[in-house]
């Protein structure tokens, strides 16, 4: 089923899905098939006509929603299976499209497989990505684009132990924008975007002596030649690259014992060119320069050892390192009016990491397990670049930081009866030198959840909350996150059923910083402030034998506002993000005949920021009435 990113603009982390109307979910009739030859052959089809009528931004609509009028083929699939197991030339063949012809979002899967023999795997998607930009870059980040993916997997085998796989995937991206560059004003820049990325791919498995064998070998290439330009400024940034990369995975399970062992080496290469003049500004003509070739090998490993020494324990420690090391001979050089204003000349930045983590569960009773464990990982960052500006020596090039961060969680799981589970958690970390302000240092967890499963009837709850607070030279930052959520799901017949959540996101920062400018030290503060409430409910019901009906309904609500009157300053109004996303559907099928279905379906979708001057201007806002009618055929 197509999945339509609802709150994809939202300045939240927690994104929420909701399924568009149609296609219609339920098959127009059983599934029989129909035999030809030593196939058997099932089918369906749905065909029709969206319509959408729109009341305000259509941007903004756009790029939540997207869809428009016209003839779709909303789904469709194609099954062919042998009917003893000894196909001729395969046993099974699987196609299956979703809204072809114009729908924003475009899908189409083909697997061809012979038992024992081999399996081929296509999957094809279209999207159309448009973005009118945040409000807050008053448009100027526009993008319109088209991203079209593709990948192709090939497994043969050759011995029930041994297997050879292959595989190539694209993915490539095209179409107009905008850009900015800041002069004596902002200017935009027309962007005609060109991006594509090619992977190769081709490995093997083997399995001996009770292990399993994996390894990769993967070449993924990629290249950009994005064009940029305006009135008084033109650029061009086009660059190559290539990332050859190896995978190995050994996994072996025991009686008392598993262990998997996993690795990765990937070595990134580029070459780049980067060229911008630009005039007519107050600084005057402006020439800008970055040339050089960058190298990034990055290594990737892990172990894990699972322990059974009892039916009542399980004792699992994974040991994981990451390496990476951007190097090369990149410079950049600035000349203003015809002086060389800036340069930097960047040779190395690595980071490594090292991580520990121990974790062990008991059951003390049949109704009540124990778990606990204790997690270490280290962190290291090495720099060495050379800044200097007009008249100026260079800084020191060296740069290292070190972080430890320990931390411990442990939880009870009880059964109290049998279909009443309830599971409590908490974990408490430390770290000594957290890199950025907003990681974690000072930070604290806690959860639980209760879920009551029934023959009819599943209900349960959660809450969880998340503290942090760090402090690191010139700035401080702290964070309180807490989520409550509730579901319930009953369907006492099979022609009626109802489904309903609700959940609440609580998150407020506070992040001061501490700066020079003009020779001062200046100090900043920003809090942020966010309250999500988020429902749906949606309910089912069989008329008889001839028709079907769903409805539903989802709503999200960002209720924070500390602007607290016109007063405040707009520094502090922009602190929170109030708004209002809902939509409510229906859709019915009737049975016309016993494989033809008539689908018909309704979706109202509002959405209204609210976050702008308490003036009543409130820019981003529209309505939309979307739907459609098809006819569906399965045979």
């Amino acid at each position: 089923m197509i999945r339509t990113l609802l709150m994809c603009a939202l300045p939240v982390a927690a994104v929420l899905a909701q399924q568009t109307v149609a296609p219609t979910p339920a098959p127009s009739g059983p599934v029989r098939g129909v035999n030809a030859g030593e196939y058997n052959v099932l089918g369906s089809f749905e065909a029709g006509w969206r319509f959408r009528t729109l009341n305000g931004d259509e941007g903004k609509y756009r790029s939540d929603v997207n869809y428009g009028n016209g003839l779709r083929l909303l789904s469709s699939s194609l099954r062919v299976n042998s009917r003893n197991g000894q196909g001729s030339y395969f046993d099974e063949l699987s196609l299956q499209t979703q809204g072809l012809g114009n729908d924003p979002y475009q899908f189409s899967s083909l697997r061809i497989e012979k038992n024992n023999l081999y399996r081929y795997d296509l999957t094809w998607r279209l999207q159309d990505y448009y973005n009118p930009a945040l409000p807050l870059a008053r448009g100027l980040h526009f993008m319109n684009t088209e991203r079209r993916f593709q990948d192709h997997d090939l497994t043969v085998t050759l011995h029930p132990a041994v297997r050879l796989f292959g595989g190539y995937s694209r993915n490539a991206q095209d179409g107009p924008a905008l850009s900015t560059l800041v002069l004596a004003d902002v200017v935009p820049l027309f962007t005609d975007v060109r991006r594509l990325n090619n992977e190769y791919r081709l490995g093997g498995e083997a399995r001996f002596f009770g292990a399993r064998l994996t390894v990769l070998r993967g070449w993924s290439e990629f290249s950009e030649h994005t064009r940029f330009g305006a009135t008084a400024v033109s650029r061009v940034e086009p660059y190559r690259g290539s990332s050859p990369y190896w995978r190995a995975n050994l996994q072996r399970e025991g009686r008392l014992w598993a262990a998997t062992a996993r690795y990765s080496y990937a070595i990134a290469r580029r070459n780049f060119f980067f060229d911008e003049a630009a005039s007519a500004s107050r600084f005057g003509s402006r020439q800008t320069a970055v040339a050089g070739s960058g190298e990034r090998p990055v290594s990737t490993g892990s172990l894990a050892l699972s322990l059974f020494p009892a039916e009542t324990v399980t004792v699992t420690n994974t040991t994981s390192f990451y390496n990476t090391r951007m190097s090369g001979d990149n410079r950049l050089l600035e000349v203003i009016e015809g002086v060389e204003n800036a340069s930097v000349a960047f040779q190395l930045l690595g980071i490594r990491t090292i991580a520990n983590a121990t974790d062990a569960t008991f059951r003390v009773k049949p109704w009540a397990a124990l778990y606990g464990g204790y997690h270490f990982s280290n962190r290291r960052i090495r720099s060495v670049q050379s800044p200097a500006f007009s008249g100026e020596q260079p800084e020191d090039p060296r740069f290292e930081h070190e972080n430890t961060l320990h931390s411990g969680l442990a939880g009870v799981r009880l059964q109290l009866a049998k279909p009443l589970t309830l599971n409590f958690d908490a974990e408490l970390g430390r770290a000594d030198h957290p890199v950025f302000p907003i990681s974690e240092a000072n930070y604290h967890l806690l959860g639980a959840r209760v879920q009551y499963r029934a023959r009819t009837l599943t209900l349960s709850a959660a809450a969880r909350a998340n503290y942090n607070a760090n402090s690191v030279s010139l700035a401080e930052h702290s964070s309180r996150g807490r989520v409550w959520s509730a579901d319930a799901s009953w369907t006492p017949r099979g022609w009626f059923g109802l489904d309903a959540s609700y959940s609440k996101l609580h998150l407020d920062t506070l992040t001061g910083l501490q700066y020079f400018a003009a020779g001062a030290l200046l100090r900043d503060r920003s809090v942020y402030i966010s309250e999500i409430h988020s429902t749906t409910f949606t309910a089912r019901f069989g008329i008889g034998q001839r028709a079907d009906f769903w409805a539903g309904y989802s709503r999200i609500q960002d209720t924070a506002d500390p602007r607290g009157g016109a007063q405040l300053p707009a520094f502090v109004r922009a602190q929170a993000f109030p708004l209002v996303y809902d939509t409510p559907l229906a859709r019915i099928a009737v049975r016309l005949r016993e494989s033809v279905r008539l689908n018909a379906g309704w979706q109202f979708y509002r959405y209204s920021e609210k976050w702008f001057p308490a003036d009543g201007f409130d820019p981003r806002r529209y309505n939309a009435h979307t739907g459609y009618t098809s006819l569906s055929w399965t045979f």
